[in-house]
């Protein structure tokens, strides 16, 4: 999925360009491949970033002093009190020394076979070189993450926690736990109906996409569709505000329970039952064909959740709204009843798939 997903970046950046967008793109490729070493360029810009974040705490502690001071003497501090002009020049040094006369590179190591390499093929065919107009940024980082990484020192748990949305359009996956480990972090992401992880969501969610999960369709659709429909999901993404992403972080976060092995156990025993049984129909009894009539029965799918059209108004009436949240019991499948339940959680539960189909419960505020 590597070359749709490159090829969705460059539609995109011509998307964002064409419409004036301000949003800036900055696209990460983390995949393995054979490299040397870490380049000169890579290595000198974290020495400048961190010799600037060094300087910036100084100024910043000498300016706390200062204001304090003149506070404590009684005097409203100004400005130019506050910035001394030896402070101005050793920021102008720092400015200037990030400035570069050649493009951003686009990998941050030395590969080994620079020419062979699919991945830097594919971004020069489509042209993503990092210039100055290009509202799409390409970082290739041709290594797994790990905390002693001297470019980016971050696991790869603190890696995904930082992005806005993961990208896996693959062609093929069983099933697929990069975008489900997004999901436990909160992160939306891009699957596809060809992995598993994509036909659960699709088989378990009414409306997937109001989950922050976006699947591509590679099954029923040309290539050439698909990665417009890649595009359109990743323009449409940039063109939410802050307070969109936020609420749709947490709507993702409340599927985690979904995926939580109490219940995803469950489904591994089923299947594995049924392979058995499937394989070897003498050495079962009739006690185990529920496991091939639950898997025939057509049941239910979490509803849209009920924070879909966005937030209120200012001013307007709460109480004419509905607030849904997702709650889990032990016993799968089920939902809590509400009625009877006395735990903590005040959140009211929105329906998980079910046998049956039922109405998702509301709450109106008094």
């Amino acid at each position: 999925g590597l070359d749709m997903y490159v090829e969705a970046l460059a539609r995109l950046n011509a998307r964002l360009k064409a419409c004036g967008s301000p949003v800036t793109v900055v696209a990460f490729i983390i995949t393995p491949a054979k490299v040397n070493s870490f380049t000169v360029e890579t290595l000198k810009g974290q020495a400048l970033i961190k010799q600037l974040e060094d300087t910036v705490q100084e100024v910043s502690a000498r300016i706390g002093r200062r204001l304090f001071e003149t506070a404590a003497r009684g005097r409203e501090p100004l400005a130019e009190d506050l910035l001394t002009e030896q402070d101005r020049i050793l920021l102008k040094r720092r400015v200037f020394a990030l400035k570069r006369d050649a493009l951003p590179p686009i990998v941050t190591h030395n590969m080994v076979s620079d020419h062979e390499d699919p991945v830097l093929n594919q971004l020069r065919a489509v042209r993503l070189f990092n210039n100055d107009d290009d509202r799409v940024k390409v970082v290739f980082h041709p290594e797994f993450l790990n905390a002693n990484n001297p470019v980016m020192g971050l696991d790869y748990e603190e890696f995904i926690r930082g992005t806005h949305l993961g990208v896996f359009p693959s062609y093929y996956e069983p099933w697929g736990y990069t975008p489900a480990e997004c999901t436990v972090m909160g992160v939306p992401s891009v699957t596809t109906n060809l992995s598993g992880f994509g036909c659960f969501m699709e088989d378990n969610i009414a409306s997937p996409q109001d989950y922050g999960i976006y699947i591509v369709d590679r099954r029923l659709k040309a290539p050439e569709e698909s990665m417009e429909q890649l595009a359109s999901y990743m323009f449409d993404f940039c063109q939410k505000t802050r307070r969109q992403r936020i609420n749709q972080r947490n709507r993702t976060e409340r599927l985690a329970d979904i995926l939580d092995w109490k219940r995803m156990g469950v489904e591994y025993m089923k299947a594995r039952q049924c392979a058995l049984r499937r394989c070897y129909p003498d050495a079962f009894d009739d006690a185990f064909a529920s496991y091939d009539d639950a898997a025939d029965e057509p049941r239910g799918k979490l509803s849209r959740p009920q924070s879909i059209p966005g937030t209120p108004l200012a001013g307007a009436d709460l109480s004419t709204y509905d607030f849904a949240a997702l709650s889990i019991s032990a016993e799968l499948p089920g939902v809590r009843d509400h009625d009877h339940d006395h735990d903590d959680d005040l959140r009211p539960p929105i329906q998980l798939k079910m046998k049956t189909p039922l109405m998702t419960p509301t709450i109106q505020t008094p």
